[in-house]
């Protein structure tokens, strides 16, 4: 299952991570995010010890939306040594995100 990110952990969890980190950033009432989140908490199973998988709510934690410039859910950012690498907007295949992953390891 993917953690809980927000504006009160995500530096700790996101930015001083040692490991690549994927952020889901959704919201409830987005129908795609609903299709994405499964996908999301796939991967967080499938790269457990190896990856920080997460979502972050939007309408709950906007400060670090907005740093990123989210204006679009689902995005899915992919950081690596607190600097984003990666960004996908809208729906993609579970391969698509595991890619992203995978670049890093």
């Amino acid at each position: 299952m993917a953690i809980e990110i927000t504006d009160g952990n995500f530096e700790e969890q996101v930015l001083k991570s040692d490991k690549p980190v994927m952020v889901d950033f959704w919201a409830a009432w987005c129908g795609p995010c609903r299709m994405v989140g499964p996908i999301i908490d796939e991967i967080s199973s499938e790269y457990e010890g190896k990856a920080v998988v997460g979502k972050l709510d939007v309408d709950a934690n906007q400060e670090f939306a907005a740093k990123y410039g989210v204006r679009n859910i689902p995005t899915v950012l992919v950081f690596q040594n607190g600097e984003v690498v990666g960004r996908q907007v809208g729906v993609a295949p579970k391969q698509t995100y595991a890619d992203a992953l995978e670049e890093l390891l």
